[in-house]
């Protein structure tokens, strides 16, 4: 079980991946908001069982109606993957019936001492991905994350193709927004990182993003003849069959650089107030591929796990990643 939000339940989709793969007699019920079923799409023995937030499993009684509504699957074990009131309802139930249940531990105190503004502790923590495993091996199916099939590109459909154009062009996926402005790179900036990878004729740059922010991705694109718009567009199975296509993906600290990665899209990230140690770095991706805001000039950061925390002072914090190094590093992520 995860709910929310898109990069959190994106994280989820290589341990699944990996757990198929490598424990081929288990079969998966993922529990979920119906928007995200197409992560899931073409993982063998899953079935996935929308969550019905607005109505049927809305509040406790509506908990109460989805455990009854997954008893039907004969579920064995339970997986929250959340840990959440809601989920933690759920698996409370599950436990009472008799099941075997296990929890992502998120590192709530490891995550406090990296972020804090005193006496900071700069090391890397368990990826999410490792804490999810961990889940699974409480469960009794060990998970070994190193060793993992990414799914091949997906075929492009009629519309795909005709927003693309030239199917030969190289790819680049640019995704530079984020649920906060702390993590979001300044955008006059990204503006020139556009206007340099655009004298590359070979690529073609798609720009991705939400429907509310389509008329800011029109205005970073002005004029810029190979750069294409996909947000509003596509849906959202449409536009992971792009995104499994693309040559590379840029993207901040957020969901796009996880439905990339899921893929095994080079993925490179820019982190303003989070930072990679946290441990919700793209899965796969090296360290190199993320590219952080300068710590001497601003040795308080990371100062947010999530980005929600703001700083006085260190607004401007993501500046300190220059043009220059986001460019070459794409143009020798292509390469």
């Amino acid at each position: 079980m995860r709910l929310s939000a898109m990069g959190d339940v994106a994280m989820t989709v290589p341990v699944l991946r990996a757990l198929v793969q490598q424990h081929p007699e288990v079969k998966i019920t993922v529990i979920s908001r119906p928007f995200f079923q197409p992560l899931f799409q073409g993982i063998p023995n899953l079935i996935f069982f929308p969550f019905d937030a607005d109505s049927r499993h809305k509040g406790l009684f509506g908990l109460l109606q989805l455990f009854r509504d997954l008893k039907p699957l004969q579920i064995d074990v339970f997986a929250d993957l959340h840990n959440v009131l809601r989920s933690k309802i759920v698996r409370t139930l599950f436990l009472l019936s008799g099941k075997k249940v296990a929890y992502t531990d998120k590192g709530r105190t490891e995550k406090k001492v990296l972020t804090r503004l005193e006496n900071k502790t700069l090391k890397p923590l368990p990826t999410v991905f490792e804490r999810h495993a961990n889940v699974f091996k409480q469960l009794g199916l060990l998970i070994d994350l190193t060793q993992f099939t990414f799914p091949p590109k997906q075929k492009l459909d009629t519309q795909v193709l005709n927003l693309i154009g030239d199917e030969n062009k190289i790819l680049i996926g640019i995704a530079p927004f984020a649920q906060y402005d702390s993590k979001i790179y300044p955008l006059d900036l990204m503006r020139e990182v556009l206007q340099e990878l655009s004298n590359n004729k070979d690529y073609t740059l798609m720009l991705f993003g939400s429907k509310q922010e389509i008329s800011s991705l029109n205005t970073l694109s002005k004029d810029i003849e190979n750069a294409i718009v996909v947000a509003g567009k596509l849906d959202f199975k449409q536009e992971l069959l792009l995104i499994s296509n693309l040559k590379m993906m840029l993207s901040m600290d957020s969901g796009n650089a996880h439905l990339a990665a899921n893929y095994g899209v080079p993925t490179l990230t820019l982190w303003g107030a989070t930072h990679p140690f946290a441990g919700f770095s793209p899965f796969n991706q090296p360290l190199e591929n993320c590219l952080t805001s300068d710590r001497e000039k601003f040795p308080f950061l990371p100062t947010s796990v999530f980005g929600n925390k703001k700083i006085a002072g260190y607004e401007e914090a993501m500046k300190t990643i220059t043009v220059n190094s986001i460019v070459k590093r794409i143009n020798n992520l292509v390469k």
